[in-house]
């Protein structure tokens, strides 16, 4: 079916164009950064070139435990099969072709960290406090579509699912006023971790018996930080988007009412997966220092990271996991590390990031890239399957979302997903945001700590920025 185009009025920050359409169903903004900066009030080109902008899916899909509700035309039915196959059956029935746009319809949304159950048989230890559905995707017949090389804006559609009536209702919202209504965004309380200092200990100390046991050679570590919370999520993302841009960047709304409520705010700067018709790309991120406003303290840091040969080592580590990863699914001999120990610089810390590659072999697809690779070995440790076990028994909650991934698989079988680090939820009045870091032989637990403030330090900020004041 040929692609409809129509063009909008393009505008810096989609975040404009997001306020249009946000109060529709399942909204979801995929962010690339580009934005005014607070500093020099140009619009910033660090990061990403498209933002990809959808919402009112055609299909929907919520997996819970065993049961996947698939929800078509206001009819439900209940699926006990795989979900990443039902997601596969679905893209299949609407093949398109590849155009000039990253995505033009086809799934979106979230696959958490807790749909590894479904690949690996896992024990049953941590809390499931926040009982967050294990994956909520769409499928979407139209999106917007913001290039900001080109400074274009479209709605495309191919219009497997969309009326006529449908299309012209959103061509006209996209350039009417966006709803004035917001209730502000408000932090309650204080910010309460599931581990102290002294928990953490103890539970780095039993990672480092099951280390120099042989069980494993690292093991990705988190804590969780939680608060009550109040008012409209989409102000605290913007306060998010401006303290912490990183190039893969998500907003979505799967509320079922005002009173049930799960948005999804990730500032992400990890690459889970690309696929770009055979060729796949992952970019591990393993390796972190934080950032300084001292220019010079700033480089030292960054120096330090760059050379230091435990950094360099973990990710290394995790690279060759990925490889493996991919190669299941990749044909035989393409698969490389093309960069290693890239240093990437976010706003608040330094990270090493490599770029492994590959070409997706003719037999298999997106979705089977995802399964094959799931959840990513950056945020595990290795080896995954017993990383993942240990990380079950220490970590005192399931981790939801975190660690998980957000992304598309487009009708065409082009794939973009992030690694749901930095990554915050909404569910009921409490928000909820982890940080981890990788735990190796040679680690100590102060520093592994400290790591982990440093990379929830962005969220701190946004959380007082958002602090509620006392009258």
């Amino acid at each position: 079916m040929a692609l409809i185009q129509h063009s909008l009025p393009y505008h810096h920050d989609s975040a404009m164009l997001f306020a249009r359409i946000k109060h529709l169903r399942w909204p979801m903004f995929l962010d690339s950064a580009q934005m005014l900066n607070v500093n020099t009030q140009k619009p910033s080109s660090q990061f990403g070139r498209y933002d990809i902008l959808v919402a009112d899916p055609a299909i929907t899909f919520v997996t819970t435990g065993p049961h996947t509700v698939i929800e078509h035309a206001n009819v439900k039915t209940v699926s006990e099969d795989d979900p990443f196959l039902l997601i596969k059956q679905a893209l299949l029935n609407t093949p398109s072709a590849h155009s000039e746009y990253p995505f033009t319809g086809g799934a979106l949304g979230y696959f958490s960290y807790d749909l590894g159950r479904r690949i690996e048989k896992l024990p049953t230890i941590a809390l499931n406090d926040t009982q967050m559905p294990e994956m909520m995707v769409g499928i979407y017949d139209w999106a917007i579509v913001v290039d900001h090389r080109e400074k274009t804006a479209q709605l495309v559609s191919h219009q497997f699912y969309t009326s006529a009536d449908t299309w012209d209702m959103v061509c006209a919202l996209c350039v009417e006023e966006p709803p004035s209504k917001q209730s502000k965004f408000e932090v309650e309380t204080a910010l309460v971790s599931n581990f102290d200092e002294t928990s953490y200990q103890k539970a780095f100390t039993k990672v480092q018996r099951y280390i120099h046991a042989g069980d494993c050679y690292q093991i990705n570590l988190a804590q969780r930080f939680s608060a009550q919370v109040s008012g409209d999520s989409w102000q605290c993302y913007q306060t998010l988007r401006t303290v912490s841009p990183a190039p893969f960047m998500a907003y979505m709304d799967l509320s079922v009412d005002e009173h049930k409520t799960l948005q999804v705010m990730s500032v992400s700067p990890e690459r889970f997966l690309q696929l770009m018709g055979q060729q796949v790309e992952t970019r591990p991120i393993k390796g972190t220092r934080p950032r300084y406003d001292d220019p010079q303290q700033d480089l030292q840091s960054a120096i330090e990271l760059v050379t230091s040969l435990k950094d360099r080592a973990e990710n290394v580590m995790i690279v060759d996991l990925l490889r493996n990863d991919i190669g299941k699914v990749c044909e035989r001999g393409s698969v490389k590390a093309e960069k290693l120990f890239h240093l990437q610089s976010f706003a608040n810390v330094h990270h090493l990031v490599s770029f492994v590659t590959g070409k997706l072999d003719h037999q298999y697809t997106a979705v089977d890239l995802l399964k094959s690779c799931f959840p990513g070995g950056s945020i595990t440790g290795a080896p995954k399957l017993r990383a993942m076990e240990i990380i079950e028994e220490l970590e005192p909650h399931r981790r939801g979302i975190y660690c998980g991934a957000i992304g598309y698989i487009g009708f065409d079988g082009d794939m973009d997903m992030n690694i749901t680090i930095r990554t915050a939820v909404v569910i009921d009045k409490m928000i909820y945001f982890y940080a981890g870091g990788g735990v190796v032989a040679d680690s100590t637990s102060e520093k592994e700590y400290k790591e982990t403030l440093d990379k929830a330090s962005n969220f701190f900020t946004a959380m007082e920025m958002l602090r509620k004041t006392k009258s």
